[in-house]
């Protein structure tokens, strides 16, 4: 008896496009094993690549609170007059020889922000450069440069709040290509059947070092002091890179590791598929990540559900589930606990894009990924550069209406994204993006 499910999913009009080689009577590759495999291998140090590239992103969150004197950001905040149990300080002893700095709330987010200006810039440029000299290096040199900048965080605070925006701006340079690069270097790795699994894995490294990072520089601040935050990350990032140089190769070609049975598995299995993806992660935890990957390969795979459908699918899950939990955060009046609870569930939903839309440039133009992740990287960093400004013009008192604002904007564009993918999304390479790249035809 068939499944209805595998009807509707063969309805779909795309049912055997990431199924159906290119040339008839092609054989799919038998599958290579996973255990040390160098794909793997791969992986996982992407994985731990953008553990570190996030941690170096969002330490200063922390160290900053520790930077500033305390008495510079004292400010009425009306939240407190209607949660009055939450508004009493909490005075905490630790240690305090980090120096302190006098800058007021919009000179933090001056600074907060400055990244992202160098972010955005290098989004297309990577995408271009990774295309043409591959992605190994381009990453590589890129973590390598933002981290060896960490380490001279505490030199340009000291130096004042310019040098400290303008290296904050330079690290942003260094992790904007590496979304790109690693988009570039999973066209050459990724076995079709097996893409959301390997590419879950990478990009979850960024989700997971936001988890971690977060309360180890908190620890790192209460028993020691600020700078060491920037030591401790800088020196991580500086000891995988070595590990990166030494153990990656741009394309299973280069590798000298590799086995044969899973370097033919590999370029057999790109050559014979009429497109292949990789996916930029956006929001969403790491286990969800992990999780979603899964379940879109066993759709895809097991159940013969067509690319466009599970794009779909995962894609409303994964900007619909957040916009409800986020609208909803704005209701639960002062539970901060319920709130916090919310807050959660709605950025692990979120994880669910990383089989979504995420994973599209791959569908639709392969041979393209690197550039076209950099545009659209490109204006998915535009709301961390703009959206702290205009949370702060919404929140002149800091009320709970006034959040609710927020949070309903964010829902909205959120809801906004889902119903413009479900109606114009493919799931095909599309006719431009036809060439000879990794036998594409032309």
């Amino acid at each position: 008896m068939r499944s209805p499910v595998r009807d509707l999913a063969r309805n779909d009009g795309e049912e055997s496009t990431d199924r159906t080689p290119l040339l008839p009577g092609a054989p799919w590759a038998e599958a290579a094993p996973v255990c040390c495999s160098a794909r793997y291998n791969l992986a996982i140090l992407a994985f731990f690549g953008f553990f570190i590239v996030y941690a170096l992103r969002v330490n200063l969150s922390v160290a900053l609170v520790d930077m500033v004197d305390s008495n510079t950001t004292l400010e009425d905040n009306r939240t407190s007059k209607a949660c009055p149990e939450h508004s009493a300080p909490i005075k905490v002893h630790h240690n305090q020889t980090g120096k302190k700095y006098q800058w007021d709330a919009e000179t933090q987010g001056w600074i907060l922000g400055s990244f992202f200006y160098g972010y955005i810039i290098t989004q297309i440029p990577g995408g271009y450069v990774a295309s043409k000299i591959g992605g190994k290096l381009l990453l590589g040199f890129g973590i390598l440069g933002t981290a060896v900048l960490t380490l001279f965080t505490p030199i340009a605070a000291d130096l004042g709040v310019g040098p400290l925006i303008v290296l904050r701006a330079l690290e942003g340079l260094g992790e904007g290509v590496t979304f790109p690069a690693m988009h570039a270097m999973w066209s050459s790795w990724a076995p079709p059947l097996e893409r959301s699994k390997l590419l879950s894995i990478s990009y979850a490294g960024a989700q997971l070092g936001t988890v971690i990072s977060l309360p180890l520089s908190g620890i790192i601040c209460y028993y020691m002091n600020w700078t060491y935050v920037f030591y401790f990350f800088g020196t991580i990032g500086i000891f995988w890179f070595l590990l990166w140089i030494w153990l990656v190769s741009d394309t299973p070609q280069k590798h000298k590791r590799i086995t044969h049975c899973e370097k033919e598995y590999i370029l057999s299995s790109l050559r014979n598929q009429n497109g292949f993806l990789s996916s930029l992660p956006y929001l969403g935890s790491w286990l969800c990540m992990i999780l979603s990957g899964q379940a879109a390969d066993n759709l895809r795979a097991k159940w013969n559900f067509s690319t466009l459908c599970v794009r779909r699918i995962f894609s409303l899950i994964g900007m619909i589930g957040p916009a409800v939990f986020l609208v909803a955060a704005g209701f639960i009046g002062c539970d901060y606990s319920l709130a916090v609870a919310f807050l959660t569930i709605s950025t692990t939903l979120g994880g669910f894009c990383s089989s979504g839309f995420s994973i599209n440039h791959l569908d639709i133009a392969p041979s393209y990924a690197g550039i076209l992740l950099g545009i659209t990287n490109t204006f998915a960093t535009i709301p961390g550069m703009v959206g702290p400004v205009i949370a702060k013009s919404l929140t002149p008192d800091n009320t709970v209406g006034e959040w609710q604002t927020v949070f309903y904007i964010a829902a909205a564009i959120n809801v906004f994204g889902a119903i413009f993918f479900t109606l114009f999304a493919k799931g095909e390479v599309q006719n431009w993006a036809l060439d000879d790249h990794h036998g594409h035809r032309h």
